[in-house]
């Protein structure tokens, strides 16, 4: 059985660790393919990352007294750990910002153990699922203003998670183009059209 401890806040990072956590959900960066300089990452790599985050949920939820199943998957060339129940909606927060902090601490466990930083994404309940259709409609309806008026449409601030699924839908439609501006935690989608 892997090691399930929790993190704490008071407990010092050993000198080779890094003080921040694993890129953020969503926006690619240049080393998206990469765990460290010129090593690539399999699915079975992936898979144990997924299993690493799944006994850390675990022993969340065990702390918390919730009750819910989890599944470990690679999807999309990412690990993924979903967990299913009933009363997890505190885990997911307002607008998923519970979510988004479990999210992140399931990343450092994983790094702790395998010494690599994680796309790790963390599902409570299907709220991604159901969060990405949503954003598909706000989307649709933002490219058609912006195919009926000609000008550009500026969306709410959204997470790094929010404007990838956003970002999805507007680059498969022709004649528009989607680019995030701003600075977290105000960071949001422009729609234009495309030049």
């Amino acid at each position: 059985m892997t090691d399930t401890s929790i993190p704490r806040a008071d407990q010092p990072l050993a000198d080779d660790e890094p003080t921040t956590a694993a890129p953020v959900d969503g926006e690619p960066t240049e080393k998206d393919a990469e765990t460290a300089p010129g090593k690539a990452v399999g699915d079975s790599d992936l898979f144990r990352q997924s299993e690493i985050a799944a006994d850390y949920v675990e022993g969340l939820l065990d702390i918390l007294d919730y009750d819910g199943d989890i599944d470990e998957l690679v999807s999309g060339g990412r690990p993924v750990v979903e967990v299913v129940g009933g009363r997890l909606q505190n885990l997911v927060g307002q607008r998923g910002a519970t979510l988004e902090a479990l999210q992140e601490l399931a990343r450092l466990a994983v790094f702790r153990q395998t010494g690599s930083p994680s796309r790790l994404l963390l599902d409570v309940g299907g709220y991604r699922a159901n969060r990405r259709k949503e954003l598909g409609a706000v989307a649709r309806n933002a490219v058609e203003k912006v195919k009926e008026h000609g000008e550009l449409v500026r969306l709410e601030p959204m997470s790094a998670f929010e404007r990838k699924c956003v970002h999805d839908v507007v680059n498969a439609i022709d004649g528009v183009q989607s680019e995030s501006e701003g600075v977290e935690p105000n960071r949001r989608i422009v729609v234009r059209p495309a030049d």
